[in-house]
């Protein structure tokens, strides 16, 4: 099954609803600024890489109706838009990433007259799209190496087609692997509490013809002592210049047990999830969701009695020092991080 999360359709951002998921496939058409923006808090859009491109066409919505003539007046209603979006969930570094693409396109072409200004946002939109599928296919490509026939490899939360345009990051690994013809075997932890490993991953995996395995989250442990488990691989939200990597809450957990167990732990992720402005995890924002999903399940019954305090925090930061490799669209990088991510990232953009 092709699956497409988002796509530009009848002058609309189109998008899987992911919050309807597995009990049907339903999309949505949104045309404004405010509604995409909602679609991203609600995570309705959800995922680093896809939150990329979803953001690029929230700047277009959000300048799309604009009459004026002059670029001066033009840039404070670019500039809003801009900072409307970011708003939305502060994370994820290809949300900010995909706002600074079209932003950059707008003011290269500011001499232009606006209605081709527009366009030239727009067509940055739609570029990012396809410059993920093409990234993903490569960072899948890399990862593949790592994974033997049979392997059985744990993930947590949804970093597969759900999270990217069309194919994904920690699952685009195990894609690329059965295209390859190797048998995988994968565990996805359900990650409360939201539950996009059992919602969403599990979800894609039966699609694609993936065997796959649902388990609670505080299950890993016994695996991994078990020996179910030949490697871990998860997605990024944002990924500092020294290799610490922010994620879906729980995933520090599983790189520690993974450390305890001598298992290999690999981040993958897009160039796009790097911020190589910030030199550790510790400046890395990190949001924090509202205490009902947790004392709820999926805000539908309550697991938790009215008015229990709760903390909800999206993410935690994995030091780099757990980290075996991060497999990355232009190969897998490996300790040192401090230099080899630099060295990968700025040195390939020059050839």
């Amino acid at each position: 099954m092709h699956i497409r999360t988002i796509d530009w359709k009848n002058n609309k951002v189109r998008l899987i609803d992911q919050t309807k998921l597995p009990q049907r496939l339903a999309y949505i058409n949104i045309n404004k600024a405010g509604d995409l923006c909602r679609a991203i808090k609600m995570m309705q859009v959800r995922g680093a890489p896809v939150l990329g491109a979803a953001a690029a066409f929230g700047v277009y919505l959000g300048v799309k109706d604009y009459h004026g003539n002059s670029w001066r007046g033009f840039e404070r209603k670019l500039k809003l838009a801009g900072k409307y979006i970011a708003a939305s969930r502060p994370t994820a570094r290809n949300l900010f990433w995909g706002i600074e693409r079209v932003c950059h396109a707008a003011k290269i072409n500011k001499d232009r007259p606006v209605f081709m200004i527009k366009r030239a946002i727009l067509d940055e939109a739609k570029m990012i799209i396809e410059e993920d599928k093409a990234s993903c296919r490569l960072l899948g490509f890399y990862g593949a190496g790592l994974l033997k026939n049979k392997a059985k490899v744990l993930t947590i939360c949804n970093a597969g087609c759900l999270a990217t345009i069309d194919y994904g990051t920690a699952l685009g690994v195990i894609y690329a692997a059965k295209d390859q013809g190797k048998k995988i075997k994968v565990f996805s932890s359900e990650t409360r509490p939201l539950l996009q490993g059992s919602r969403l991953s599990v979800w894609e995996l039966c699609k694609k013809g993936v065997e796959v395995v649902m388990i609670a989250d505080n299950t890993a442990s016994k695996l991994m002592c078990d020996g179910e488990i030949d490697l871990v691989i998860t997605g990024a939200d944002r990924i500092a210049l020294n290799g610490d990597c922010a994620n879906k809450i729980g995933t520090l957990n599983l790189a520690i047990l993974a450390k305890y167990h001598n298992i290999p732990f690999y981040i993958a992720a897009p160039k796009s999830t790097f911020d190589l402005s910030i030199k550790s995890g510790r400046e890395i924002k990190i949001e924090m969701r509202r205490v009902g999903e947790v004392t709820s399940i999926l805000s539908q019954i309550n697991t938790a009695p009215a008015g229990s305090k709760a903390l909800n925090p999206a993410f935690d930061v994995t030091p780099h020092q757990l980290i075996r490799g991060i497999i990355t669209d232009r190969g897998i990088i490996k300790p040192p991080f401090l230099k080899n991510i630099r060295d990968t990232l700025l040195r390939k953009e020059c050839v």
